[in-house]
């Protein structure tokens, strides 16, 4: 299994809404910190982007889009000064139709999905990514992506039987495109497990060892898989993951274990043989070490917080 299917068949995308925005000049849109990511695309026109994690305004133009974490804010203003709405009131009066927002002048036209999903299963992913990150659309995974929101535009104009199903299942796609666009910038020159799939030798390893977490691999076991000798496949493996390979086995497993402990009733000893362990005490000691607290303590501090979070409003953007 490649490793970031193994990702996404865990996160689960529990909710998606899109909307589209038609923003006349003078305009200006803030996006407040969510448990949510976001997706926009700037369809046509231009605007400024602000966000306290970026080092300045930033100027889009049509075919700009990006990604933004759960927990960040940002704001879309045709320019410096323009006045500022709340994105919750974006919800269009006419189902098929955009939101309108701003005045009578030049128009911006704005595509926003937002995604909720198991943010557990999503951290080896957005570890590894920055707080908004802009997607390149220039290459064949940019290119599917904007396709999707194409359709989903389509289907959204249409009003057809269905249309709302439909089209929650193409934003499901359109965060999974989103992903994988991420994967392909993000493996360039970066250290970590994305990059080093990149080189064919380890990719076949690291798919072996997400095929089966439980097996008891070696570094030995590994390198064969690779095609390669013991001590050249660690440290390719070091120098492109930034990890042993034994360390990245250990992190994988735990990121399975805290979501078997999150989303399933399983006890500590059953987790622990299906994630590679023989006994619940030795995955509670390297659970310990990992996270500072044990597995049990772990997951009643996730009920908990699950029980405190309030649920999603029905807002569209």
């Amino acid at each position: 299994m490649d490793p970031i299917d193994d990702l996404l068949a865990t996160m689960k995308i529990e909710d998606a809404r899109y909307v589209r925005v038609d923003a006349h000049a003078p305009w200006g849109i803030s996006f407040p910190p969510r448990d949510l990511a976001r997706l926009v695309l700037i369809s046509s026109g231009s605007c400024r982007l602000v966000a306290d994690t970026l080092a300045g305004p930033q100027r889009l133009a049509a075919n700009d889009c990006f990604l933004v974490r759960a927990g960040v804010s940002f704001t879309l203003q045709d320019t410096e000064g323009s006045e500022v709405v709340d994105c919750d009131g974006l919800i269009s009066q006419v189902p098929g139709s955009a939101a309108r927002v701003g005045g009578d002048g030049e128009l911006t036209r704005i595509v926003s999905s937002r995604f909720a999903f198991d943010a557990v299963a999503a951290e080896p992913l957005f570890a590894l990514l920055p707080p908004l990150f802009r997607l390149n659309l220039d290459h064949t995974a940019g290119h599917l992506l904007r396709t999707t929101f194409d359709l989903i535009a389509r289907e959204s104009a249409a009003g057809g039987l269905g249309g709302g199903f439909i089209m929650s299942r193409l934003s499901d796609v359109l965060f999974v495109q989103a992903l994988r666009t991420c994967c392909a910038d993000v493996g360039g020159g970066a250290v970590g497990w994305i990059a080093a799939l990149r080189d064919p030798r380890l990719a076949v390893a690291m798919r072996e060892l997400h095929m089966d977490l439980a097996h008891p691999w070696t570094v030995d076991e590994l390198a064969r898989k690779a095609g390669m000798s013991r001590s050249a496949f660690a440290a390719s493996f070091k120098e492109k993951t930034g990890d042993t390979p034994l360390g990245y086995l250990t992190s994988w497993r735990m990121y399975r274990v805290k979501v078997l402990l999150r989303e399933t009733p399983l006890s500590v000893q059953e987790i622990a043989v299906r994630v590679g362990y023989d006994t619940g005490s030795a995955l509670s000691r390297a659970f310990s070490a990992r996270e500072g607290v044990t597995p049990g303590a772990w997951r009643k501090s996730m009920d908990t917080a699950h029980h405190r979070r309030p649920l999603s409003g029905a807002t569209a953007a």
